[in-house]
């Protein structure tokens, strides 16, 4: 009896020294948070998607107050309001943020898009892709399985019926997650004011391209030589929108009239690529009321 409580009393008697001396470090070597961080943190949106080029929101909060190099309009989703709130928050200058959404840049749908052998695997498209480049005879397009939907911080993306993703333009923030994770760096963003779109990301020649996919590009030019503005250039057997010139200088967009595969269309949001020339989206599709261009 005598042992034990003896043992007791030790430890109790070490735990009190123990705990003396981790508050007295913990008072003299305490570091003073700057409050300022907690607040700007406060009013970011919380997606910690890396955007801004830091670990979430906290580490870019910390760098915003104490660092005067990092600017005040790098959190993407926040856009224009939350880079205004946190300009005034730190006393800097923050410059107008042009807003931009994602791009699926494949319409290789099922049906459309030809399969080289039928994946059983894991439902993660970098998984796939480690099998040979993945299902599909086009080793550039979209391989349908869902892992930009995933990891969508705003819950901004289904996938559809068809095996490709849909932006939800109501909610994506333009924060470049899923275009981060995609392995086919089918995904990219545009900005809101585009009038047209390349729903294409094969970088074949243009036999092997239209063997693989039925709406592939094919890079025959014709929307380039068409184009009056050089708003459209062939890069690796893919055609590029240059979208300030399309959106600045082009009232007539014949580009969408000229590509054989459809694969040039109207920028319409909240769609599944390729299915723009439908007629039920003409009551939707701001771009061909302003041209004039039928789907």
């Amino acid at each position: 009896m005598g042992t034990s409580v003896m043992i007791l009393v030790v430890l109790t008697t070490l735990g009190l020294v123990f705990g003396f001396i981790l508050a007295y470090a913990n008072r003299k070597f305490a570091i003073e948070i700057n409050p300022l961080i907690h607040i700007v943190e406060d009013v970011l949106p919380k997606g910690q998607c890396g955007a801004c080029g830091y670990a979430g929101c906290q580490a870019y909060a910390e760098a915003v107050v104490l660092n005067p190099e990092v600017s005040p309009n790098l959190c993407i989703p926040g856009k224009e309001p939350i880079a205004k709130a946190v300009a005034e928050l730190t006393g800097k200058a923050a410059a107008e943020i042009e807003p931009r959404i994602a791009q699926v840049r494949c319409a290789g749908s099922e049906g459309k898009a030809v399969k080289a052998y039928h994946y059983e695997g894991v439902r993660d498209c970098v998984a796939a892709n480690l099998m040979f480049g993945g299902q599909k005879v086009c080793k550039h397009g979209c391989l349908g399985l869902g892992t930009c939907v995933q990891n969508c911080p705003f819950d901004a993306m289904t996938m559809s019926a068809e095996g490709l993703p849909i932006i939800d333009p109501s909610k994506c923030t333009g924060c470049g997650k899923c275009e981060t994770v995609c392995p086919k760096h089918v995904i990219a963003m545009m900005p809101l004011t585009a009038s047209v779109r390349i729903n294409c990301n094969s970088k074949d020649k243009g036999v092997v391209a239209r063997k693989a996919c039925t709406v592939a590009c094919i890079a025959c030019s014709l929307c380039m030589r068409e184009c009056p503005h050089g708003a459209i250039k062939m890069e690796n057997n893919l055609a590029v929108v240059n979208p300030d010139i399309c959106h600045t200088l082009c009232s007539d967009a014949r580009c969408l009239l000229k590509c054989p595969t459809k694969a040039i269309r109207p920028a319409v949001l909240g769609l599944v690529p390729g299915s723009e020339n439908q007629a039920s989206v003409e009551a939707v599709c701001v771009s061909c009321r302003q041209t004039g261009v039928a789907g």
